[in-house]
């Protein structure tokens, strides 16, 4: 069974509120908010308003990934990704979408630009050592495997 969290959400835009577009899709749709049609140059980034504001629990965070149509069809792409809006953020959830094509792309009011998901996490408390425990991989870094 999928477990459901309840989480207080504020909708100031006329777009729906974010939703899954199946029945065990991970991440919902997440609406541009406009007052009018944004162009992104070809590397350019904007900070795209959704008009969502969200409460989420204590132990959870909401992160904010790339729609992977968008980024194939489209080439844009959430810069900071995945984004993450912590439990104690009120303010407006906003995405930075960056243009990685060659073209510049429309983002128009109400168009699915982004994915949310919400995720629980730990919270650290560090134990300070001297030495850490070893493992086969020990401190094998990048491409340290190889590449076939």
């Amino acid at each position: 069974m999928i477990e459901k969290v309840e989480v207080k959400i504020v909708n100031k835009s006329p777009n729906a509120l974010p939703a899954y577009s199946t029945e065990q899709s991970a991440g919902m749709d997440l609406r541009a908010w406009l007052q009018e049609p944004v162009v992104l140059q070809p590397m350019q980034r904007a900070l795209i308003p959704t008009g969502v504001y969200i409460e989420l629990p204590a132990g959870f965070e909401c992160q904010i990934r790339p729609r992977s149509g968008l980024a194939l069809k489209r080439g844009l792409t959430v810069l900071n990704s995945p984004g993450t809006i912590d439990a104690d953020y009120r303010g407006e959830v906003c995405v930075i979408l960056a243009n990685l094509s060659n073209e510049p792309q429309v983002i128009e009011n109400g168009e699915r630009v982004c994915q949310m998901v919400v995720a629980r996490h730990a919270t650290v408390a560090w134990k300070l050592v001297d030495e850490l425990g070893d493992t086969e991989r020990g401190a094998g870094g990048f491409g340290h495997t190889g590449t076939k």
